[in-house]
């Protein structure tokens, strides 16, 4: 009798890099959205296309500001600073590790090492980052986040966006919380559960932020602007400065 023939190739076994796949496809739709944004307009103007839609954001998001403090004036009111520096001390901390690795994609090695440092410390010292003791020994963040390495790259601005709940943005920053989220150095060193909490903390310290931004502009409106007016102009003029566009210190009111 012959033998049985033997299979050449064995049977396909699942790839073990699919988890992998999954996010790689992510970070490119967030780069493809990025890549599609619309050409920025000159440095201090307002690129709002989407306006209706923002200003019907902007209404619900001081609705939930309302809500959350009790009040129809509560946007007014600053979160108390006893509530709101812990959280924000935490979030930035579990965020450290992000901004390094966006250091290194900008080819800033001196900002990678001091975030690198700095979390090292405070989640040390500082009780997983509740506090601040980096800081009190020079170590300061070098703020910065996917939206700005994409800024380094030369990707546009695209037009500016309001979110429920994260506020103020523009496409490109959108497309940058995107992709840091899929790349998160924090959640693959922290595991699951902490990388829960840590994401938490950044969606409670962005509604503060927020609600901080509407008190700035329910207390301080320029030329009888309304709040949506002042909230863009504000967010808009702090981030180009923050990028060092320092053509953006006059975004008009409109």
């Amino acid at each position: 009798m012959g033998s049985l023939p033997v299979p050449r190739t064995a049977p396909a076994l699942p790839h073990a890099g699919a988890p992998v796949r999954a996010r790689l496809c992510g970070l490119l739709a967030a780069l493809a959205l990025a890549a599609g944004c619309a050409a920025a307009p000159p440095a201090a103007g307002i690129n709002d296309p989407f306006e209706a839609k923002n200003r019907e954001v902007h209404d619900l998001n001081r609705r939930i500001d309302g809500a959350l403090g009790g009040g129809p004036d509560a946007e007014r009111r600053p979160v108390p600073e006893p509530l709101a520096r812990p959280v924000s001390n935490f979030a930035a901390n579990t965020g450290l590790p992000a901004a390094a690795l966006n250091n290194l994609l900008q080819g800033d090695l001196g900002g990678a090492v001091t975030n690198t440092a700095r979390f090292l410390v405070n989640s040390t010292v500082g009780i997983a980052g509740l506090f601040d003791p980096a800081g009190a020994i020079g170590l300061v963040e070098d703020e910065t986040d996917f939206g700005e390495t994409l800024h380094v790259w030369g990707a546009p601005e695209g037009a500016y966006l309001e979110v429920v709940i994260l506020g103020p943005t523009t496409e490109r920053d959108l497309a940058g919380r995107v992709v840091d989220a899929i790349i998160d150095p924090f959640g693959r060193l922290a595991g699951p559960e902490a990388s829960a909490v840590a994401t938490a903390a950044r969606l409670a310290d962005s509604a503060i932020d927020s609600r901080r931004a509407g008190s700035m502009a329910g207390a301080a409106p320029a030329n009888g602007a309304d709040s949506y007016s002042e909230a863009r102009r504000i967010y808009l003029e702090t981030r180009r400065q923050d990028l060092g566009v320092a053509a953006a210190t006059a975004v008009p009111t409109r």
